[in-house]
């Protein structure tokens, strides 16, 4: 390798990772085709090496890009952070320029909203990136600026605030309970449909340690999407954990058991000790954990 290899050539071939086709990518990239493969060629040319091989399905990626895979998307996300960065200081120390955020699924949908709602009417230069994902996104490598976590943060380089805990516990719907009977203690759960998750993840394991009733065996109705469950329960398909705040904005949906079906998730707002000064990252961090803060209380 005798000269530097340019980062569009990287970013074409994260593309056609992503979109397993070179037609793909250029659509993506907004760039040609043609343009897309001349990148990959570039690439497979400078680092000496074959990135993909064509079948029928598309372009396979080999072993060798596999393992790189991992290296472009940090390059991918560290140029993201750069021009998220460089457009936050536009214009003095003003609250201007984008944020990326990071929640689950319900806390994005059902409570982040009217936050981010009231934060934008105080600072309309702000531009909001808001990635809904059970992954923890990796706040060290900036894929995200700030992120809502349901465990506490143990890396030293990153800012916390705790912002409560938010209660969880068995709830159905008004109209399932009439037709299928309110259960009234453990045992009567065999004759409920319930609703869970289909693979076990994180969430799964610590839930299950405070209730060991609740294994993927039980479960009549199985996602692992957070807003497929709470549809479901909506829907009076049958019981279901839900966030306690989000049962009381519904007069349709009742707890059951609450006695024996409840736990509590602690709640951090988290970011990169480096954006402590940035004044868009600050505005967001604050306004986030105020505003879930109340929704916890």
């Amino acid at each position: 390798m005798a000269e530097s290899i340019g980062w569009e050539l990287y970013r074409t071939f994260l593309a056609v990772l992503q979109e397993g086709s070179l037609s793909g990518a250029a659509r993506s990239l907004g760039i040609t085709q043609p343009t897309a493969g001349r990148h990959i060629e570039a690439l497979e040319k400078a680092l000496r090496v074959s990135l993909f091989t064509r079948s029928q399905t598309g372009l396979q990626p080999t072993d060798v890009a596999l393992d790189l895979r991992a290296h472009a998307e940090a390059m991918h996300s560290t140029a993201a952070s750069l021009e998220r960065a460089a457009t936050g200081h536009a214009d003095g120390a003003s609250v201007q320029g984008a944020v990326r955020i990071s929640a689950s699924e319900v806390v994005g949908v059902e409570v982040l909203p009217p936050i981010l709602a009231a934060l934008r009417e105080r600072h309309p230069r702000l531009v909001i990136e808001l990635v809904l994902s059970n992954r923890v996104q990796d706040l060290l490598r900036r894929e995200v600026d700030i992120a809502v976590r349901m465990v506490r943060p143990k890396q030293t380089q990153l800012v916390a605030r705790r912002v409560g805990r938010i209660e969880v516990g068995l709830h159905a719907h008004r109209d399932y309970l009439a037709k299928h009977g309110t259960p009234r203690n453990v045992a009567a759960l065999d004759r409920h449909a319930i609703t869970g998750f289909d693979q076990p993840n994180a969430f799964v394991r610590e839930a299950s340690k405070s209730l060991p009733e609740f294994s993927r065996d039980t479960f009549a109705l199985r996602s692992d999407s957070d807003l497929a469950q709470l549809a479901l329960i909506r829907a009076g398909a049958g019981l279901g954990m839900c966030q306690v705040a989000l049962a009381r904005r519904n007069d349709s949906l009742v707890r059951v058991l609450p006695k024996i079906f409840t736990f509590q998730l602690e709640t951090w707002v988290t970011m990169h000790e480096d954006l402590r000064g940035s004044p868009r990252c600050r505005a967001v961090f604050d306004a986030l954990a105020d505003g879930i803060e109340r929704y916890a209380d």
